[in-house]
């Protein structure tokens, strides 16, 4: 077996090479190909390049024919010497990789990034880092997250389920033919087509409805190995003149080479456009060893290329983190030549010393004490302590941030010392503002309003609006805040407000998703449906709570600009008919970048960014016609970017916890201006 995630010896190629799923020389060069594309692909052009598709489709190839002909020798999968295995041979490599990269998060990567490393160095060992990924890809609150060292174990864990799949898939194939009395191969292959019908079935309608979920889903990716399990036993029977495998091999490395450079992978995959590169890998093997100077093969088996593929499932895992430490170090986007060649250079130094070391050694060792129970034994040897280290560091980080959401709570009530947006209205209290570490701190950057803990925001999936109520019950006065995150980043400000002034305060929030009756304008179908739902039912809400203002936006804005939307004003005048009063805010200015990644790379006068990057000169406002009588415009920008500016911290606190939410410790101190914003709008006492 030879796959991205099963380091195979390296042979020499002959043109007799075999032409069933036995070591194939040619395929060690196929796995440098691929392996390169992805290295070459994410360090100098930010973008995937299709070759870990290759890798599935290898994954397939030669587990399929393994486990066929494991039936075929004992009439059994052999489960327990199949996975054991496999444990010996992926585990001690990966294992060194995280611990590796959880070292280098330590000495390199800011404290508020250990402990996404420290949940996924779990996923990794455990084989869900393509389910924790999924779950941040469409957590909108996480969007903005930067990338994590260790998040290209997707695929990994893909391929660890599909073991496990398949091992029973081929055990019923067993199972029809001691029953049925059906030959092996055609029941394995009848099996794996109904895997891939089902499969591609399910990835095109997913792709195109929630292509960033699909995009890790297993079940959206598992034909890609099921079609390489139909090719592994269709193999045999493939048998081409010499004449056509010659320009089949080019014209599969030619497609391969291409997909990357023409294909936006990373929005278009798993569809059916992934049959590009999985096509252009089954077209390079069928195409086989020729032994002609001028074929394809003959690239593909040159030494230095082969031995290039042995390393490469130490050179996939080493490449990423490395490129991850090197981008923060440098506060660049995408690598330079010359940083990226030395990225590179670096994996391939540690993908040779990892497999000499790790791979090589486990080996011989594993040749000295055959069995299950050594196989066991010499992959938990590398996994366990690691995972123990692992969880007990997050415990530790864990009850320490439990003590600085304790403390932070401490400093935020420390008005003289961190005041907030107070600065801009008391020059005596901005006068003598003391010199203190800005809150909250970046290892606690996720500084939330509550609503969010409280279960109050329906996400960006859920079309189920929930609405919390804070302040007085009986309080004569009632504010609903209604819309997306946006809104919700509010929250803080008009809570305390609320707690000030008697008022009882009603949040309906959903991430993402706008108090609009337009379509909203989002890929994820799903996610667009759940928001016309969650329309729906904030309107009979507020017709039922008939609150005495609703506070929602007026605008949003964009990197490209801001705009006003015809649907907002449409559900105004829904209000209007329930007499009920709206303050539409103006949409606050994003920021140029993520506000604390700039700051872990910068010092806090550099971290500034203008109110023009997302906002238009004039109120765009302006441009509603027929506005409800009922509505009132506000615009609170000059708490937050005075000046058409915005500061990285006001009073020694932290303005945004991203590049356009603010945090929920400086929300809490516009307050007062959000208070008199309410009593102008409504004329309450």
């Amino acid at each position: 077996m030879s796959t991205i995630t099963e380091p195979s010896p390296v042979r020499t190629a002959t043109a007799t090479a075999r032409r069933d799923t036995g070591f194939r020389p040619e395929v060690e060069g196929l796995r440098a190909v691929a392996v390169l594309l992805v290295a070459v692909y994410h360090i100098w052009f930010n973008r995937v390049s299709g070759g870990v598709d290759v890798f599935l489709f290898l994954t397939g190839f030669f587990i399929t024919a393994s486990l066929t002909r494991s039936v075929e020798r004992s009439g059994g999968v052999r489960a327990t010497h199949f996975l054991t295995r496999l444990a010996r041979r992926l585990l001690p490599t990966a294992a060194v990789v995280a611990a590796g990269t959880l070292a280098a998060a330590y000495l390199w990567l800011p404290s508020s990034r250990w402990p996404a490393v420290f949940d996924e160095t779990i996923a990794s060992l455990l084989y869900y880092e393509n389910w924790a990924l999924a779950a941040k890809a469409v957590d909108y609150l996480a969007r903005d997250g930067a990338p994590s060292p260790l998040q290209h174990f997707w695929s990994l864990s893909i391929q660890g389920q599909f073991y496990l799949m398949w091992l029973v898939l081929v055990a019923f194939a067993a199972l029809l033919v001691r029953t049925r009395g059906v030959r092996l191969r055609e029941a394995v292959f009848l099996l794996c087509a109904m895997v891939f019908a089902v499969s591609l079935t399910y990835s095109l309608v997913t792709t195109d409805t929630r292509q960033a979920w699909a995009y890790f889903d297993t079940g959206a990716r598992l034909w890609e190995l099921a079609f390489g399990g139909m090719f592994a036993l269709a193999l045999p029977y493939l048998r081409l003149p010499v004449a056509l495998r010659v320009p089949l091999g080019w014209f599969g490395l030619a497609a391969l080479l291409s997909c990357g450079a023409l294909l936006d992978v990373s929005t278009l995959f798993p569809g059916a456009i992934a049959l590009w590169p999985v096509g252009a890998a089954a077209c390079m093997i069928l195409a086989g060893a020729t032994g002609l100077p001028y074929a394809v093969d003959r690239l593909l088996t040159w030494k230095p290329v082969m031995r290039l593929g042995a390393w490469s499932y130490a050179l996939y895992l080493w490449h990423w983190p490395i490129l991850v430490v090197y981008l923060h170090r440098s506060g660049k986007e995408t690598a330079t030549l010359a940083g990226g060649a030395a990225v590179l250079g670096l994996a391939l130094v540690l993908a040779a010393l990892t497999t000499w070391l790790v791979e090589g050694r486990v080996a011989a060792f594993a040749k000295r004490f055959p069995g299950r129970r050594w196989s066991f034994a010499t992959a938990s040897a590398f996994a366990v302590p690691l995972l123990a280290v692992t969880l007990a560091a997050q415990h530790v980080y864990l009850q320490r941030n439990e003590s600085a959401d304790a403390d932070l709570a401490a400093l935020a009530a420390d008005r003289e010392t961190y005041p907030g947006a107070a600065v801009f209205t008391d020059p005596a209290l901005a006068a003598s503002l003391p010199e203190a570490p800005f809150i909250p701190p970046l290892d606690n950057v996720l500084d939330m309003p509550l609503i969010y803990d409280d279960g109050c925001d329906a996400g960006l999936d859920g079309s189920e609006a929930t609405p919390c109520s804070y302040g007085d019950p009986d309080a004569e006065h009632v504010i609903a805040l209604v819309g997306g995150s946006r809104i919700g980043h509010w929250f803080p400000a008009f809570h305390e407000a609320a707690e000030n002034a008697g008022w009882r305060l009603v949040s309906l929030t959903k991430s993402g998703c706008q108090f609009s009756t337009e379509a909203p304008r989002n890929d994820d179908a799903d996610q667009a449906a759940s928001c016309v739902e969650w329309n729906g039912q904030v309107v009979d809400i507020l017709d039922e709570l008939r609150p005495d203002l609703v506070v929602t936006l007026a605008t949003r804005a964009f990197p490209e600009g801001e705009n006003a939307y015809p649907g907002f004003a449409d559900r105004w005048s829904t209000l209007d008919e329930q007499g009920v009063q709206v303050l539409a805010l103006r949409d606050l200015p994003r920021l140029d970048e993520p506000l604390p990644e700039c700051l872990e790379q910068h010092e806090i006068a550099e971290c500034t960014s203008s109110v023009a990057t997302s906002r238009t000169l004039g109120d765009p406002a302006a441009a509603y016609s027929d506005v409800p009588s009922n509505v009132v415009f506000g615009d609170l920008v000059e708490y937050v970017c005075p000046d058409g500016v915005c500061p990285a911290v006001i009073g020694n606190i932290l303005t945004f916890r991203d590049h356009s939410h603010l945090t929920a410790t400086f929300s809490a101190t516009l307050a007062p201006y959000v208070e008199d914003l309410v009593r102008e709008t409504t004329g309450w006492e």
